[in-house]
């Protein structure tokens, strides 16, 4: 059967002009992922990512350090949602430039609850349903005998796992809040559907490479 690696990308630019920038750190959590990943002995694996920079960059390094050749191939539905805008839409006013990342994520969970229950067309559940499609894509192609790698973002994350699941709001944001950078979850699919087989796997980050370890 087909199993599936998404990986967040690396640490980016929090509190920076662009955020969408990987920071030393995150350059050097994607090198350690991607090393881990072709420890592992995927077979012929297929390595897709979403369309922004830190994203892309990601998975280029990933593939370096893995010593996969080619590049990865990008679509737009594996993007994390805005975050800065998903805040004023309810009524929160962003402050990256503070560099608080914690009081930063309790508004953020705040707002992204209310945003998976809200029913306006293109709120989460558009956002939701355009990864699972392109999840259900993904192993079609992929066939019985190959693997693939997504390089994504934990709202991505968040939503593919909170519907394995089958989890309310509060426990998809609970997700949300945990994913690691450049952390893998890991989902096979079979005959009897799609199966999460592992959530967050940062093992690679103990011990002696304890300080890679970040949540955002």
């Amino acid at each position: 059967m087909p199993v599936i690696h998404l990986v967040r990308h690396g640490q980016a630019s929090f509190g920076a002009q662009n955020y969408d920038v990987l920071s030393e750190l995150g350059r050097r959590q994607a090198e350690v992922v991607g090393a881990e990943l072709g420890r592992r002995g995927l077979r012929d694996p297929l390595v897709v990512c979403g369309t922004l920079e830190r994203q892309r960059d990601t998975a280029e390094l990933l593939m370096k350090a893995a010593d996969l050749d080619g590049r990865p191939r990008t679509d737009s539905r594996w993007n994390e949602y805005d975050s800065l805008e998903l805040l004023r839409r309810y009524g929160m006013e962003p402050d990256e430039s503070s560099g608080d990342i914690r009081g930063f994520q309790l508004v953020l969970d705040v707002a992204l609850e209310a945003w998976i229950n809200d029913a306006e067309h293109d709120g989460w559940e558009s956002f939701r349903s355009g990864s699972n499609t392109a999840l259900k894509e993904l192993v079609a192609e992929l066939g019985s005998g190959r693997d693939a790698v997504v390089v994504t973002s934990g709202g991505v994350l968040a939503a593919l796992c909170g519907a394995l699941l089958s989890v309310p709001a509060s426990g998809t944001v609970a997700l949300h809040r945990v994913v690691v950078n450049a952390a893998i979850t890991t989902i096979t699919a079979g005959r009897s559907g799609t199966s999460l087989l592992a959530f967050n796997d940062h093992a690679h980050f103990a011990g002696s490479r304890r300080e890679l370890l970040t949540y955002r």
